[in-house]
């Protein structure tokens, strides 16, 4: 991958660790306690691990700049002597394996070593790096720190992240120790940035100043204001209490689960509608997906409805243990059918969708309790609603509701036709007067702690946090806005759209936002604040307290709120940013059920940020047809906006270092369109009109492991970094057929660079893209034969065409047998084939079917051929002793015993043993993925082939240790 500009090549441009990076952003999101995205919720944040590596990355040097410096180090010039050997000899084999097809590869160099050396040494660092555990870590911290200041000659440049969002990349730069800047047009997420990244270094190292406190000697980062807001969240809790405590009774055990009074965990409702059938259509029957409280093997709890016809009235009883019939028809509820769609109890009468929705927008939807989950003296109980404990819930005086209006969007359009009109109405009474309450206590609690600072001897200069104040009221402010996040944090779990969970491993209130969306629930759970379960206040003040105490404080960090198109960016910024995806989520109409509740909290400290009504909706830089009556007009919108967004990044960021750009790619984009796809094609166009040039593209996975689609499957990344430098302007403009011999030239040299950093089958097309680009982006334009110029999506076309030539080309440096072998396997896979076809396809190469029998390749006879699976494949076989050694045989070996053993010594030992072959051997499997995935559609054998490659890094580290391959003898390692 080259630059057209003259600075050094960053470590970005040339390799990183993608598969650690890949792994570590991946177990990432299984990570709970402590980490910032449990701050506040903010939707399809970029994992901090992939943010942390990237900055690095884009800030280091690549050792290729500085080659000759790194010989003068006899350690290194040492290492590399040894290194060049092998590979030369490597290399030699190859090109007289492949029989007179000289081979892509150039000659390896001595330099060539050297470099390899000093990239493995920062991968290193990056690899750790990248590790959860080491975001806390000073000694790797300082370490990855010194790197940047040797890069940057001492400077830090600062980092800047125009779409900041959930703060992922500002808050990573400043574990740097780098300047960090983001913006963003959302308040929300303006506000949670602030949090992350700008008030724990106003604060860094301080005490707490709540009274009472226990003597430290030394407080780190942020601790002392993470313990201020657990003291005064917890005080807010008591005050809470003491008002509004009446609300939420305790409930009457039964006597065989010991008796005496339980705190209720949550109140369980169904909605209800009057029944359908004339002669029940005075009573209220309820609509409800399921009578299940608890599906725990041994503990199930369900409700069963008592129906008294002759006296029209149902009743429900609540049980703890049940039969498999009982249970198996508890967890039908009274639904029929897909959607809203449901049986009378009293009747067993049909209630459709559209009856439901015609009583619920006609306002005749109400509620009934029909279960109370309690923490009772031996654990959870659930029991049968009262007449007293509904009367309660009902009885409470509905005031202060948002007034902001439901958007007519399909975020909200599970809810929109069931009478739900405005964000008031997705909370009972009850629950917003909690809601309100705790609201209104952030003011008081503001005051609090101001007194309290300055009895504890900070400045009483009446300086608001927004105006740099970081005495008193500062600091008052400052706390108050973690408290405030408690609030809204709870609204999450205090609103009517809660479902209760009766799995075994989630049992309890779930919370609204489960997806990027709001559902429809029939029956739904009423947390109780005050209790010890989830979704109480206290849960949520402990999430936030675990996070502050965690946050970096070593560097300063700054979160304005503007759009992209305006942002003033510090001189010399470095830009790292996560963009919205052109017709992704519109975050501002779904954020809007959280800015009620933060506006409320926290407006009086941040009026600027907190002074509209709701959202700014049409500003915000998505696809959205909606908003823009239809498809066109949506994405001109957006194209042009994020044109003049990417080009304002262009005009005034760092000539010294790339930029990096996130894409989210969407899995049903990439299923219909590949990887030329309609979206992926707009961005980059949007990219180069701006005045960039992609020089590199990265793709990085962030799903974990144990879903559908795991690491280590043929399924793409679901997120690319694209590496950007600045146009020249002195670009030139260049024919298609002088674009295609610039791709044949320069492609295949930094395929071959992407394959010895082990970057997956599944992921070398998105890879290749990077150094594709960099040919198409490098000039003004590629003309076409009409003279029109070139499209992105065409480009990409040529690009995966070049890419599939290259790893056809790569047969021809496969000794003879495997070369017969890979065109079989093409043509019949593992089928069998005649005689005649194959010989000709021997001939053709210079060898006989005998050959490639002889080599245990092929199983022939009765005039039929075919290839042997990896499982027919001899149990005693031995590279070193093999006479007729081939690369198919030592892939398919080395596949079947990754297959079975994973990264494993004995894998690590056959590897070994490959020796001079495993380049080839390395070269065959990315071949034989692309047969398998493009061609075969075989996603099993692709994934095997995939597989290995992912671990192909380690395992060569592990053979690397290994000194003595002898089967029966002792094997010596180097740890």
């Amino acid at each position: 991958m080259t630059s057209t500009n003259n600075p050094k090549k960053k470590l970005i441009e040339v390799a990183i660790p993608l598969e650690a990076i890949n792994a570590a952003s991946a177990r990432e999101k299984s990570i709970r306690h402590g980490h910032p995205s449990t701050l506040h919720l903010w939707w399809a944040r970029r994992p901090l691990a992939a943010c942390r590596a990237v900055l690095f990355a884009q800030l280091v040097d690549d050792p290729s700049g500085y080659a000759d410096k790194l010989l003068d180090d006899p350690k290194i010039r040492k290492q590399a002597e040894a290194d060049v050997a092998v590979r030369l000899a490597t290399w030699r084999d190859r090109k007289a394996d492949a029989q007179g097809n000289l081979p892509d590869t150039p000659e390896p160099t001595l330099e060539d070593c050297a470099v390899d050396i000093e990239r493995k040494r920062l991968f290193g660092i990056i690899e750790e790096l990248a590790v959860w555990e080491n975001s806390t870590n000073e000694e790797v911290l300082e370490r990855a720190r010194a790197e940047i200041r040797r890069s940057c000659g001492g400077e830090l440049p600062p980092v800047h992240d125009p779409f900041s969002g959930g703060g992922s990349i500002p808050l990573e730069a400043q574990r740097l120790g780098l300047p960090a800047y983001g913006s963003d047009l959302n308040p929300v997420a303006v506000m949670i940035g602030k949090a992350m990244i700008e008030i724990p270094p106003k604060f860094k190292d301080m005490p707490p100043i709540h009274p009472g406190i226990k003597v430290r000697s030394f407080y780190r980062n942020a601790e002392g204001l993470a313990e201020d807001v657990k003291y005064y969240g917890e005080w807010m809790r008591e005050k809470a209490w003491e008002r509004i405590g009446h609300l939420y009774p305790q409930v009457d055990l039964p006597k065989e689960y010991g008796g005496g009074k339980g705190t209720a965990i949550a109140w369980i409702w169904a909605r209800t509608v009057p029944s359908p059938d004339p002669a029940f259509a005075d009573v209220q029957v309820p609509i409800t997906t399921s009578f299940m409280l608890s599906s725990k093997p041994g503990k199930e709890a369900w409700i069963e409805p008592i129906v008294d016809r002759a006296s029209k009235t149902i009743s429900f009883l609540a049980h703890n243990s049940g039969t498999k019939a009982e249970i198996a028809k508890a967890k039908e509820g009274t639904k029929a059918g897909r959607g809203a769609n449901f049986r009378c109890l009293l009747s067993d009468s049909a209630i459709t969708s559209e009856y439901v929705k015609r009583i619920a927008q006609s306002g005749g939807m109400g509620q009934m309790l029909i279960a109370i989950a309690t923490e009772g003296k031996n654990g959870r109980v659930f029991v049968s609603p009262t007449g007293s404990q509904e009367a309660v819930a009902v009885g409470v005086e509905r005031h202060r509701a948002p007034e902001i209006t439901l958007p007519n969007h399909s975020q909200y359009i599970g809810v929109l036709g069931y009478g739900f009109e405005k964000f008031g109405d997705l909370f009972t009474s009850r629950q917003l007067v909690a809601l309100n309450s705790f609201s209104d206590l952030i003011e008081e609690v503001r005051s609090q702690i101001a007194a309290d600072a300055v009895a504890a001897g900070l400045v009483d200069d009446g300086e608001p946090l927004r105006q740099g104040g970081i005495g008193a009221q500062g600091y008052a402010d400052a706390v108050s806005v973690y408290l405030g996040f408690c609030v809204s944090k709870s609204a999450d779990y205090w609103s009517n759209l809660c479902t209760w969970r009766s799995d075994p491993k989630n049992l309890g209130v779930g919370h609204v936002f489960a997806r990027q969306a709001i559902p429809m629930v029939w029956d739904f759970a009423e947390a109780n604040p005050f209790s010890k379960s989830s979704g109480n206040f206290l849960t949520s003040l402990d999430w936030i307290v675990r996070v502050v105490r965690e946050l970096p404080s070593f560097a300063s960090g700054e979160i304005r709120q503007v759009d992209a198109q305006s942002v003033e960016y510090p001189a010399g910024s470095v830009i790292s940013t996560d963009p919205p995806y052109y017709d992704s989520i519109p975050y501002a109409d779904i954020s809007d059920f959280f800015y009620s509740w933060i506006r409320g909290a926290l407006r009086p400290a941040f009026p600027d940020q907190l002074n509209t009504i709701a959202v700014p909706k049409m500003e915000e830089l998505v696809a959205d047809r909606m908003r823009h009556g239809g498809a066109d007009a949506a994405e001109a919108f957006f194209l042009s906006g994020m044109t003049s967004a990417i080009g304002r990044m262009c005009s005034y960021s760092s000539s010294d270092y790339p930029a990096a750009i996130y894409y989210a790619f969407k899995q049903s984009e990439v299923e219909q369109e590949g990887i030329s796809s309609t979206g992926w094609a707009t961005f980059l166009q949007a990219i180069m009109d701006a005045g960039y040039s992609v020089v590199g593209t990265w793709p990085v996975r962030t799903e974990l492991a144990n879903r559908t689609r795991a690491a280590g499957s043929n399924a793409l990344a679901n997120s690319v970094v694209l590496v950007c430098r600045k146009k020249e302007a002195t670009a030139e403009i260049i024919t298609r057929a002088e674009f295609i011999r610039a791709l044949k030239r320069e492609l295949p040299p930094a395929i071959a660079e992407l394959q010895a950093a082990n970057i997956a089958p599944a992921d070398m097309p998105q890879s290749a893209i990077g150094p594709g680009m960099g040919v198409f982006s490098r000039y003004k334009a590629v003309l076409e034969s009409d003279d029109s110029p070139m499209s992105v999506k065409t480009a990409l076309q040529l690009i995966n065409r070049e890419l599939d030539e290259y790893l056809g080309g790569i047969q021809g440096e496969f000794d003879a047998d495997t070369r017969f072998a890979i065109t079989w396997f093409e043509q019949f896979g593992m089928q069998a084939g005649d005689f005649g076809t194959a010989d000709n396809l021997a001939r053709a190469r210079g060898i006989a079917v005998d050959s490639v029998k002889h080599a245990g390749i092929v199983e022939s006879a009765a005039n039929r051929v075919r290839i042997l699976s990896r499982e027919e494949l001899s149990d005693n076989w031995d590279p070193e002793e093999d006479r007729h050694l081939t690369v198919w045989e030592c892939l398919q070996h080395l596949a079947r015993k990754h297959e079975k053993d994973g990264i494993s010594h004995d894998t690590a030992v056959l590897l070994k043993k490959i020796n001079t072959k495993a380049e080839a051997v390395k070269d065959l499997a990315y071949c034989l993925y692309d047969i398998s995935a493009n061609k075969r559609k075989d996603a099993k054998e692709a994934t095997a082939y995939n597989a290995l490659i992912a671990d192909w890094t380690e395992l060569t580290r592990q053979a690397a240790g290994i000194h003595d391959t002898g089967g029966d003898r002792q094997i010596r390692l180097d740890i």
